[in-house]
């Protein structure tokens, strides 16, 4: 493996910060009127490549932050049973009765102070929960259920024919527009 130059280090370094390889360049210190075609550039060096995925590897095993444990916690949030928020007479459950599941899923929360003989205790009264379908939604694209597609082909997936004629009338209607445009009409 070819050794990266100082600059070229410091710019994986900092393409790992954001995924942005024009601020990376910029902050790795190229000019920053060039700065998306080098960064361009810079990522389709099979070097620079090589280094940004053994920096990500590194990274992802100092963190222990993967892909499965990333879907894993999507997973949580996705197929959660609220009713294990609840107690058998419908109340909230205490904090210190959720396990990971349901502390997982959990977005955001009110607490309110009550004053017992002097005592303060603070009891749940509002949850806010992660959202269900944000998080099914990042599993479908994961896992390519959910493919964008623009059909390109006729009826039964048979191609497209058109005439001259109708090619001509087409590029003369899109002429047209344009002009119309130009011209401020």
């Amino acid at each position: 493996m070819e050794k990266l130059t100082a600059k070229q280090a410091r710019f994986v370094e900092e393409y790992l910060v954001d995924l942005n390889a024009t601020q990376a360049a910029i902050r790795a210190g190229y000019s920053e009127s060039t700065s998306y075609s080098i960064g361009q550039r810079l990522l389709k060096n099979v070097e620079i490549q090589k280094a940004i995925t053994a920096a990500r590897e590194k990274q992802q095993q100092r963190t222990e932050i993967t892909a499965d444990r990333v879907l894993e916690e999507y997973a949580k949030i996705a197929f959660f049973d609220p009713r294990k928020l609840f107690t058998a007479d419908g109340g909230i459950k205490p904090v210190q009765y959720w396990d990971d599941d349901v502390a997982a899923v959990i977005g955001g929360l009110d607490v309110v102070e009550i004053s017992d003989d002097g005592e303060m205790i603070g009891r749940v009264k509002k949850l806010k929960l992660i959202d269900k379908k944000g998080a099914l939604d990042s599993i479908g694209k994961h896992l390519g259920m959910f493919v964008d597609r623009t059909e390109l082909s006729g009826r039964d997936g048979e191609a497209i024919v058109i005439s001259d004629a109708e090619r001509s009338a087409k590029v003369a209607g899109l002429l047209a527009m344009a002009k119309a445009r130009k011209d401020g009409k």
